[in-house]
């Protein structure tokens, strides 16, 4: 059982395999963190706590004229409100009588066999084998009749700890919800912390920035209405001393697609709090009596083996308990060209032909017509929303198109973006009550476009009918699902005036409805998610895709930072990465070997290449096949960082079973008369002995990885190289 209850010091232990959390039900009731770090055994971890007279922290009413007790300066589960707390809260709720309080004590707890579930929101499942238990603690206001229960779960082999958290009204009057937080996290002695998140922009996603914690409330979050490009709901709080390979790391991984917060705050007296959740701002959710509330899963995991032991854990375990799609493992995903950067939305169906025929000679399986298939869409200003064939481009009609590419022997894919609606559309025309404007103020145009208002059922039924229909009228293999914009002029004319407060919670959640009804009902289709390329990449999303693009910008070198940041957490199997005409004078061989970090394509017009250029795509395409299963199964090191001064940057892929492995190098910097350049292979077995791209030297995995391998650099600029390691005893 990886839960533990200890009646005689009322400490509940949550144990994995290398790790230990531990609570305790204590004085009066309250219910305080104790420890998460290395496994421990089951001692009652309380004895850290010191109390002392701390002025002005106010102390409990019940605790009657002990001084030394006061919720300011005790490790909590779940912090309370207005009980002489003044850190960061947990909660913010307004009662029946307009008070503004929680008062929260531990009246119950249950500990049981499995994976909890959210009714309104995905989350990680448990497969057949995977020891999973759950733990529930509820937390109760005597006064207002709220509950809060706690949602624990832990996965022992993986490693793992799951948080949610549940709000019951169970009074007689309404309370409106204006903050809750999915996990409180206190740390005893947090000023040697450092805090790692992955901000960026548009083009730039998941850079990683590094902070070191300060007397102050660092915040993380997104408030346009997606998990945005701006931010990503993940953060690290590790050791200030913490490397790739060393250190004590802690991650904390978001499953929400709409705006988050994550807050931590160093206090007075240098305890650490962190909190995550659904963002506050313009956020007010009313309960009536009876309602319940689900607030998001957080994905927890602990490393004392530095950022890449981290990231091993979140790849492994998002691999496998995050996403049922059979592309996750059991299906092959093909190598594909995208129509947009080939033809943008200038194209009808001989061209789509042509270009089909073109990249099959370049070893594609499959062809995706991307934006402009669609209503009377020639360019951005027009048709979202009417989501029919447009039988002035595709003449021979869906159908018989996708015929023809598979007569070729090819997959079809397609493009939509069905949140989306363009003024200029039959849709719009019809019901320009659908869409989020603010009544008596013109809308905030971005793209030239409006986003429907996806907390309406009749919104939400309609792009499940219309989506379908068109996937059940072809053989589609593929669908990328877009959305371009962030959202603005948030406001529903399906609520009262007094619940707008809930319209970004309930737009995520016709979301999720809608591929639950779509994605979920179409196994064999391989779905991939973009938002202006990576601005929605979250766990709840990749719960739905088991791909992501990870970015509009497919310059390979800025590719190679993009690639770093997102691997802090997510797998490479998740990463949609692409060959494009971006970056000329990087040679296609390097721009292949970038893309094979991630799910391969190509992203441009095929006929235009020369049958040298093919050959070699075909070459580059056949590569990828053959190193798929070490690159999507396999364990990721990262062996430079692109964001410190240096020559090369370089990633490596190592098999589970340590017989092979894939290093991949990039020459970002020539410097004249340089040094010589070594990297440094990772994660291989010391005493084996491995040969290098099928050469008759071996080498054993010591000295690869201690000694490393020379870079030669007598090389033209952006020369990429691979060296293909093979065990033989």
């Amino acid at each position: 059982m990886g839960i533990i209850f200890s009646e005689k010091s009322k400490t509940i232990t949550l144990h994995t395999r290398h790790s230990s959390y531990q609570m305790k039900i204590g004085n009066l009731d309250y219910l305080f963190h104790l420890y998460y770090g290395p496994a421990i055994c089951d001692a009652d971890m309380s004895y850290q706590i010191m109390q002392y007279d701390r002025g002005f922290s106010g102390n409990p009413y019940e605790s009657r004229n002990a001084r030394t007790f006061s919720l300011d300066a005790q490790p909590q589960e779940f912090s309370t409100q207005q009980q002489g707390d003044f850190r960061t809260a947990s909660i913010e709720v307004v009662n029946g009588d307009g008070s503004y309080s929680f008062h929260g004590k531990a009246v119950d707890f249950r500990i049981k066999k499995g994976k909890y579930q959210l009714d309104t929101l995905p989350c990680v499942f448990a497969n057949e084998g995977d020891t999973a238990d759950t733990l529930e603690v509820t937390l109760s206001d005597a006064v207002s009749k709220v509950q809060v229960v706690l949602l624990y779960s832990v996965f022992e082999e993986a490693d793992i700890i799951t948080r949610a958290v549940k709000v019951l009204n169970s009074g007689d009057t309404p309370i409106h919800l204006k903050k809750i937080m999915s996990v409180c996290l206190d740390f005893l002695n947090g000023r040697n912390f450092d805090l790692v998140s992955l901000p960026g922009r548009y083009g730039q996603e998941r850079q990683v920035e590094r902070q070191h914690m300060t007397h102050h409330i660092h915040t993380i979050g997104s408030v346009r209405g997606s998990s945005s490009h701006q931010q990503n709901p993940f953060v690290i709080l590790c050791d200030k001393n913490a490397t790739e390979d060393y250190g004590q790391c802690y991650g904390f991984s978001l499953m929400y697609s709409g705006n988050f917060l994550a807050e931590a705050e160093l206090d007075q007296y240098d305890q650490l709090r962190l909190v995550m959740g659904i963002n506050p701002k313009q956020f007010v959710y009313e309960l009536a009596p009876g309602e319940i509330f689900e607030g998001p899963e957080v994905v927890m995991a602990f490393s004392d083996q530095g950022f890449t032991g981290l990231s091993h854990l979140y790849h492994d375990f998002y691999r496998s308990n995050l996403c049922r799609s059979k592309f996750v493992s059991e299906t092959e995903r093909p190598v594909l060209i995208n129509s947009w950067e080939a033809a943008f939305m200038d194209f009808d169906d001989k061209k789509l032909v042509e270009i089909a025929k073109a990249a099959r000679k370049m070893g594609v399986d499959l062809l995706v017509m991307d934006d402009g298939w669609f209503g009377k869409r020639d360019d951005d200003n027009s048709s979202l929303g009417d989501w029919y064939v447009n039988e002035n481009k595709i003449k021979c009609g869906l159908h018989r198109l996708v015929e023809q590419i598979n007569d070729l022997g090819m997959k079809f894919g397609i493009w939509f973006e069905p949140e989306m609606v363009s003024e200029d559309s039959d849709l719009y025309r019809a019901h320009p009550e659908w869409t989020m404007q603010i009544p008596g103020r013109p809308a905030v145009r971005s793209r030239n476009q409006m986003a429907l208002d996806m907390s309406r059922r009749e919104v939400q039924d309609y792009l499940i009918e219309k989506v379908n229909a068109v996937l059940d009228d072809a053989n589609i293999f593929y669908v990328k699902w877009d959305i371009n914009r962030s959202l603005t002029d948030i406001w529903s004319n399906c609520l009262p005036a007094e619940r707008q407060g809930e319209v970004y919670h309930r737009y995520i959640l016709g979301l999720y409805r809608v591929m639950d009804n779509i994605i979920k009902t179409h196994p064999d289709i391989l779905f991939e998610g973009c938002s202006g390329g990576g601005g929605r990449y979250d766990p709840a999303m990749l719960h739905y895709y088991p791909q992501y693009w990870v970015s509009d910008n497919n310059h390979p070198i800025d590719r190679l930072k993009l690639h770093y940041g997102t691997s802090f957490v997510y797998p490479v199997c998740t990463m949609g990465a692409h060959i494009s005409d971006s970056g000329r004078f990087v040679p296609l061989r390097t721009k292949a070997m970038v893309a094979m970090c991630g799910t391969f394509g190509y992203e441009l017009d095929a006929t235009k290449l020369t049958e040298e250029e093919q050959k070699i795509c075909r070459e580059q395409s056949d590569l990828f096949r053959k190193y798929y299963p070490l690159i999507f199964a396999g364990d990721y090191y990262r062996l430079t960082n692109p964001f410190e001064p240096g020559n090369m940057t370089a990633w490596q892929h190592v098999a589970k079973d340590k017989s092979e492995s894939l290093v991949s190098v990039v020459v970002t910097n020539l410097t004249c008369n340089g040094p010589q350049e070594y990297i440094k292979a990772k994660g291989l077995e010391p005493d084996a002995m491995y040969t290098v791209n099928d050469g008759e030297e071996a080498y054993s995995g010591s000295a690869l990885m201690n000694a490393g391998f020379p870079i030669n650099r007598e090389v033209p600029e952006y020369t990429a190289f691979q060296f293909h390691l093979q065990k033989i005893r």
